[in-house]
């Protein structure tokens, strides 16, 4: 298992939300293309970007995002207000090797079986859960459906992968949501993504143990919690 740093991008800052609200930002950094440099000179190969802004509709950091990818050769996952296949395409020719697709994916499988043909393994879906519901626009909206229906029905797709996040646990450090990744891992077809909560070396351990492909962390790294140099060593690759 491979440990990839968050870099959540507000307002063109470097950003860490609490339980993802904007009324709680507890990490703001001013130089996102710095701090995506550090991380990879600290060893890691992968970065997982995000525009908040974009996915939010409160505006866009598509700027800061091509300036990260030009700065880097890590191999970076993009989303944030991807809504169609031109989007895709856009992120995909900034460099991108994965674009995170979200609300649309989940709420459209039409749309999702044609993006997924176009872009065959390069499409990661994220699925934001909450006490084991899929919730999606901003976190506002809970699907009547159990997270594993829906992994059941996104196997049937070529994707790069799934990105679980719980959002329950959501930049509270409190750790992850360890039998919620477990079912996943053991029923996705794809790579599991986790995020949400992960605050240790031993979550880490935790989810590698349970067949998680990676684990996406932003609060612990950037507070420390977790040492990004131990993690780096262990899970850089």
């Amino acid at each position: 298992m491979i440990a990839i740093p968050a870099i959540d991008l507000r307002d063109g800052a470097c950003v860490q939300l609490v339980g993802g609200s904007y009324a709680h930002e507890r990490v703001r950094i001013d130089n996102p293309v710095r701090v995506a440099q550090v991380w990879e000179q600290l060893g890691f190969r992968q970065l997982h970007i995000v525009d908040l802004d974009a996915a939010l509709g409160r505006g866009s950091n598509a700027g800061v995002v091509t300036d990260i990818l030009a700065a880097t050769r890590a191999e970076a996952q993009v989303g944030g207000g991807v809504r169609d296949e031109d989007d895709v395409e856009r992120v995909l020719d900034d460099g991108a090797h994965r674009v995170i697709v979200g609300t649309r994916a989940i709420e459209d499988p039409g749309w999702l079986e044609s993006a997924a043909d176009r872009f065959p393994r390069r499409l990661v879906v994220a699925a934001d859960v909450r006490e084991r519901r899929v919730v999606t626009r901003g976190w506002v909206r809970t699907l009547p459906r159990d997270v594993l229906d829906v992994v059941e029905e996104l196997n049937a797709f070529q994707l790069a992968g799934i990105l679980v996040t719980a959002v329950h646990r959501e930049g509270q450090l409190r750790g992850t949501d360890l039998p919620l990744m477990e079912d996943v891992a053991d029923a996705a077809e794809f790579p599991v993504y986790a995020a949400g909560g992960i605050t240790t070396t031993n979550d880490l351990r935790a989810l590698a143990d349970r067949g998680v492909t990676a684990a996406v962390v932003g609060m612990a790294f950037y507070t420390g919690t977790i040492d990004p140099r131990v993690a780096a060593e262990e899970f850089g690759e």
